[in-house]
């Protein structure tokens, strides 16, 4: 399968701190799982991936457009002043492939219904990276970045994120890259990348 990024010898310093460097290899379709222990670059990588950043030194090549990327960092104070609502509807717009009936399924899947009208920095860290993953599955990205999606989250959202994620393994045509410590339980891989090896 023709892959949806590649990056070749990829690096990145932040001042004379290098994160990374010398990386090669590509995004093929399917679930991509990057991997590294703490502070070995795996945010800062998936930030190269959705082009937030530049890279330092090599260079990325992507098959797809900046609007078929999705991209957002739960971290982010930014969605702190959205309700859950229009926090959905900002990212919503920017993907025109986005798939409303399965971003209200999710929302009840994930039980979200509760938070309604809420503002974002009224949420607790599991039901704000609820939302954005709402948006990440609803999206219709051709390459959806996802940075530590079972963090903070209760074992039946854990459950739901994982079949998700073993029904994106079986995509043709979109790729899904998953940040973490380790593969999720039960989803097969289409490629890894290992940082800090």
């Amino acid at each position: 399968m023709t892959p949806l990024l590649t990056f070749d010898q990829l690096g990145f310093a932040h001042g004379s701190l290098g994160i990374f460097r010398g990386l090669s290899g590509c995004i093929p379709p399917g679930v991509t799982l990057v991997c590294g222990d703490e502070g070995a670059g795996k945010t800062t990588f998936l930030r190269l991936l959705a082009g937030e950043w530049v890279p330092t030194e090599g260079r990325l090549t992507w098959q797809v457009s900046p609007a078929s990327v999705f991209w957002a960092d739960p971290r982010s104070d930014a969605w702190n002043p959205l309700t859950l609502e229009a926090c959905l509807a900002v990212l919503a717009a920017g993907h025109p492939s986005w798939d409303a009936t399965l971003a209200a399924d999710l929302q009840d899947a994930l039980e979200l219904a509760p938070h309604a009208g809420k503002e974002m920095f009224r949420l607790s860290t599991g039901s704000r990276r609820k939302v954005l993953l709402t948006a990440a599955f609803a999206s219709g990205a051709t390459l959806t970045l996802l940075d530590m999606p079972f963090a903070a989250l209760d074992a039946p959202s854990r459950g739901v994120v994982r079949e998700l994620l073993r029904n994106a393994a079986g995509q043709k045509r979109r790729a899904w890259v998953v940040a973490d410590y380790e593969a999720p339980a039960g989803v097969p891989l289409a490629s890894t990348v290992q940082l800090g090896a």
